[in-house]
């Protein structure tokens, strides 16, 4: 469900026209549902509620790589919601939106010494672990600094899960976690070391995961290990679950089944006096959030193709180049009549610069608004600069108000940020 929606023939995000947001904040520019945002968190938590007791009250800990901006963030805070973080910049967001460090998890491959260190001062709630090879630096930095660091193991269970190749992560050849065995050892190296404490597993399989098959067979491997690691006398106190479960892209996509998915994490982990975590991202962002564009013209060729040519671009909106991933485009002022062939095109001076092929949609001319739905996860996120354009903008509503939260910068601003070379200074 998401609280996008006509009203009066206008395209609304709650009680806002996108219309009046195009004319104050400009276009292109990504407009976030304040009220979407709660919907979704306070139907996981209420799933996660629902089974307390196998999952340990579990923490939920927004990807913050899937929208990042401090309004957001700010908003989720506000309803109990920790962060799952992959990288010292991350980790500031979500300190800065309020989120308390006990509720913040830090992840990711190649974490610096620096952010461990920042991570180890800031006292996150635990340091997921991917390679030996960062256990024994992370051991270093807590020892330099006379802490004891807590941290999980990230395990690749060797089943990999996703909706694109580049969004699975559980495979054995994917880069993330150890294997099994080596995770093991790992976990028992760390319970030596006077300067780590390990308190459990974590695994991330893949994002866009429809099926709960491969989900509960990754659970099952954390089951086993939680298992095997007690028999040999260690603490196994937390599992983190990770993320992936499948947000609605196309009208036809099905809505998540969000409380089958706690109900199977929760009957997999039952009796293990584990508590739980986990790592949402597009499943609270993405129809929590649209990229607003307009119309620069449309392009009618002789062979009969139709470019309908907006102003918004692959450097707002990487996910359709990235992953050919499909987004909704809706118009926010309808004009109706028969629907017509258009393929859905960027000003950017690349063929990639493409977000659909023979769109079937309503006629459209030059100046209408239209609306990519979809886009709260890994749209603003991933944005740039390229071509020398702007960065896209984004704005949060929240019932009949809304606020620009992150402003479009000026041509000033943009140059301003790239200081000429002394040996290159005009007089």
């Amino acid at each position: 469900m998401h609280h996008f929606a006509p009203r009066d023939g206008v395209l609304h995000a709650e009680a806002v026209s996108l219309e009046t947001i195009a004319a104050e904040a400009g276009t292109p520019v990504y407009v976030y549902s304040t009220a979407t945002l709660r919907r979704h968190y306070r139907v996981l938590r209420a799933a996660c509620d629902a089974r307390a007791r196998p999952l340990g009250q579990p923490l939920i800990a927004f990807a913050v790589k899937a929208c990042s901006n401090l309004s957001v963030l700010a908003t989720l805070a506000a309803e109990g919601c920790g962060a799952d973080t992959v990288s010292e910049g991350e980790i500031r967001r979500a300190l800065a939106a309020g989120i308390p460090a006990d509720r913040i998890i830090f992840s990711g491959v190649g974490k610096t010494d620096a952010e461990l260190a920042f991570a180890l001062d800031a006292g996150v709630r635990q340091i997921n672990v991917e390679s030996e090879v960062e256990l024994d630096r992370l051991a270093a930095v807590a020892a330099g600094r006379g802490v004891r660091a807590t941290l999980a193991i990230r395990v690749n269970p060797d089943v990999g899960a996703g909706g694109h190749a580049k969004i699975t992560t559980g495979g054995a050849g994917d880069k993330f976690g150890v294997p099994v065995q080596e995770a093991l050892a790992l976990y028992a190296r760390a319970a030596a070391s006077p300067h780590l404490r390990p308190v459990g597993l974590a695994c991330h399989i893949g994002s866009q995961i429809r099926d709960l098959a491969p989900l509960k067979a990754a659970f099952q491997v954390l089951r086993d290990m939680t298992l095997t690691l007690r028999a040999r006398g260690m603490t196994v106190q937390r599992l983190d679950l990770g993320g992936g479960l499948a947000a609605p892209y196309a009208e036809t996509d099905e809505t998540p089944d969000v409380r089958a998915y706690v109900d199977m994490a929760a009957g997999v982990l039952e009796g293990l006096g584990v508590e739980a975590a986990f790592e949402p991202g597009r499943l609270l962002a993405a129809n929590a959030g649209v990229l607003l564009s307009r119309v620069i013209q449309v392009n009618a060729r002789s062979d009969g193709r139709r470019f309908l040519v907006l102003d918004a671009a692959m450097n707002d909106l990487m996910r359709p180049a990235l992953y050919d991933a499909f987004h909704g485009l809706v118009p926010v002022r309808p004009r109706g009549g028969a629907e017509q062939a258009y393929d859905v095109v960027g000003p950017v001076c690349e063929t990639g610069d493409t977000f659909a092929r023979d769109r079937p949609l309503a006629p459209l001319q030059a100046g209408d608004l239209v609306a990519f739905t979809g886009a709260g996860a890994y749209g603003a996120v991933m944005a740039g600069e390229y071509n020398s354009r702007l960065l896209v903008p984004e704005v949060l509503v929240d019932g009949d108000r809304w606020a620009v939260v992150r402003p479009r910068p000026t041509y000033e601003q943009m140059l301003a940020a790239e200081p000429r070379a002394p040996w290159l200074t005009t007089s």
